[in-house]
């Protein structure tokens, strides 16, 4: 049964990767995972926000990529030792910082994919994301991060656990059992989507006999991080299920026709 993440939306999905930066918001300043960043992808017709939490030092999840400040500040400390007031400082001037709470609150209409970058927002997670299980999606490269979430949001009272989508080990399992024919029931149990790219380090990671197998068992492929849009339509055409883009612009009006 599909999940209600998928429910009504438009096919393919278009994942705006930590939002959308417009031209505008690059002369501005903005900063990816920011609320400006969010709603640009909004006001451009994406439904569904790609987007990464880390914790702060006071205990709050927030929306942030690295574990470190260092690549969007210069500052080399981890995000783990800010406060969130300080962050917050800081995100002034580049968007807004949103906590996942504020997210989900800020933007009711959008479905969230929220990549759990630290086994330390696994607990606090859980009472944020049980009211809105229906619009989020939980991911993680350690499919330990994403179990653990799940079990956090279960233990939280949620009636629907969130939308999932495996990780690395999930995903290199799934290679194994396609290539040598055999069933992934067991692999693909409670698993709503698998989000790749197309190659790592020169290994194709994308093949039919992989996108045969998920669809087969109604999990759908998402493809990231994919700009063009030729490749776009390319990869639609070839079975994949949505795109995860830094141009939710682009991809909106690549998609508008099909």
């Amino acid at each position: 049964m599909t999940h209600p993440y998928f429910s009504k939306a438009r096919h393919p999905r278009v994942l705006a990767h930590r939002g959308l930066i417009t031209t505008a918001g690059e002369d501005s300043g903005v900063w990816e995972n920011s609320a400006a960043a969010f709603g640009a992808a909004h006001a451009a017709g994406a439904e569904f926000i790609e987007t990464d939490c880390q914790v702060t030092a006071d205990g709050n999840v927030v929306l942030f990529h690295d574990a470190t400040l260092h690549r969007l500040t210069g500052d080399a400390r981890a995000v783990r030792e800010v406060g969130t007031r300080e962050l917050r400082a800081t995100f002034a001037d580049h968007g807004g910082l949103l906590t996942v709470e504020e997210a989900l609150a800020s933007f009711p209409e959008v479905r969230f994919n929220i990549d759990v970058k630290t086994p330390a927002a696994a607990e606090p997670l859980g009472p944020v994301l049980a009211e809105h299980t229906h619009r989020v999606l939980v991911t993680s490269f350690a499919d330990t991060n994403r179990r653990a979430t799940l079990d956090a949001v279960r233990r939280a009272g949620a009636s629907l656990r969130p939308a999932t989508s495996g990780g690395s080990r999930t995903i290199a399992a799934l290679r194994a059992y396609s290539a040598l024919h055999l069933s992934p029931a067991g692999v693909l149990r409670e698993i709503d989507a698998l989000q790749i790219p197309e190659r790592h380090s020169g290994i194709r990671v994308l093949t039919p006999a992989l996108v045969r197998a998920a669809h087969r068992f109604g999990v759908e492929i998402h493809v990231w991080t994919v700009n063009d849009p030729d490749d776009m339509r390319r990869l639609v055409g070839s079975g994949v299920d949505g795109i995860v883009t830094d141009r939710a612009d682009v991809a909106v009006r690549a998609f508008a026709a099909l």
